[in-house]
This record gives C-alpha cells, structure tokens and sequence, in this order.
C-alpha cells in the first residue's frame, strides 16, 4: 500500500485511506469476505497511526463495506455504498485502483481561449493545470477550466480533490459529469518529467461537469499515459 500525503491541502489521512480501500474495493482488489492484514500491521505500512487507520475503519463500516467482528478481524464486505470524494475520478492503474493526488503546475485567470468549448456564463475562467499520480504513479496531465462566475479560486486552498474544495470554499457542489474518451496528442506544456513528451499519442478525457445551474460550471481535459493507468466506468 502507498503511504498516505500529509501536506496541509491533502485529505484528511483517515479519508484518504478510506478512500484507497474505497477504490481498491470497486477495482475488486479486495473481495467479499477478505480478511483485512491485523491492524498493527497495516498501519505500520501506511505510516499512520492506530487511530487515524481506525477512523478510516469506521467509515467503511459505516459505508456498509467492511464488517469488524470482534476478536477475529476486519473483513470486506460488498453491497454497501462506494460513492466517495473521489466517485468521479475514472482513471485506475492497470492493475484496478490507486488513490488519487495531484501536484499543481499552475493556476490562472484568464480570458476562456478559442480552442475552448462553449460553458458557463462568463468570458473569464480560472485555469488550473496539475498533474496527476495514482499512489505516487505518474499517470497524467491535466487542464481545468472553471468558470469565472463560479467563484474565486485561491492557489493554497486547493486540495487534491477539486469538487471538495468546491463544496467547502465556492459553495456548490458538482451533481453529474459527461465524459467524452478517445486520443489525443500530448500538449506543448507537457512537463518535462511527465513520462512522454508533447506530441505523443495517449489517452484523452475530456469532461463537462455541472453544479446546480443549467449550463456547464466546468470544463477539463486530461491526457493519460496508457502505459500506466487506463479508463474505467462501472454500470450497476
């Protein structure tokens, strides 16, 4: 398991750990009736304490997917809810699962460029480009566009996750998301750590996401190395 972030704009340690068993679950990582490692052990892995792994229990408990039975350990259960911070977060290593984290590049106001579609009500955006690792793999670069009537988007309170920093500083939430997935080149301002250089053929998401107004509040592409990580929608 990868350790868990401790910068100041990560997740709360319990919730990114009950996110990573969240999505490891829905990546059948872990199945119906697995018996999860003794506490002790997991935490030591995790580089977290007793309690803080003991919150992130809880929750899963509380979620319906996880049964503690007393004296004899922590097991998995399915049928419970997997919705989660990350919920709309489709990309998964290849191998299922990972928990997400992003370092940002840049964040801009800016006039909403040509090359844009149609979204929102403003002419302005504000421009946020990351990039995107899945337990510390780097899986992709990523641009997103919010629109400028949404709010005002301050560097230092954004968190790994861009809807729960909507929900808890610009006061709406994101309510549904369409993606349209094929291929696309990789743009110039590909990071030279990035594994690929501009130009190069990859996997490309692009999404629309609305708040509670009629036109879209929201607009990203991201570019994903297929080597690494690859698109993944769960009907139920």
């Amino acid at each position: 398991m990868p350790t868990a972030s401790q910068t100041s704009t990560a997740l709360p340690l319990y919730v990114q750990i009950s996110e990573l068993l969240i999505r490891d679950i829905a990546a059948g990582r872990l199945i119906d009736g697995e018996r999860l490692p003794p506490e002790r052990d997991m935490a030591e892995e995790l580089g977290i304490s007793i309690g803080t792994l003991r919150k992130a229990l809880a929750d899963l408990t509380q979620k319906g997917l996880l049964e503690r039975i007393q004296g004899s350990g922590n097991y998995i259960r399915q049928g419970g809810t997997h919705e989660s911070v990350y919920a709309m977060f489709r990309l998964e290593l290849l191998t299922g699962g990972g928990l997400p984290r992003a370092d940002i590049l840049d964040v801009k106001r800016l006039d909403k460029p040509d090359d844009l579609p149609l979204f929102g009500t403003s002419a302005e955006g504000t421009r946020i480009r990351r990039l995107r690792f899945l337990n510390d793999v780097m899986i992709a670069v990523e641009e997103i566009w919010l629109d400028g009537d949404a709010g005002f988007v301050r560097r230092e309170l954004l968190s790994d996750s861009l809807y729960r920093f909507y929900q808890k500083h610009l006061g709406f939430w994101i309510v549904r998301a369409e993606d349209r997935v094929t291929i696309r080149a990789l743009p110039d301002w590909t990071p030279e750590l990035f594994q690929k250089t501009p130009g190069t053929l990859t996997g490309f998401v692009e999404r629309f996401s609305w708040a509670d107004r009629p036109k879209p509040v929201e607009y990203s592409r991201t570019w994903f190395d297929t080597d690494r990580a690859h698109y993944v929608q769960r009907l139920k």
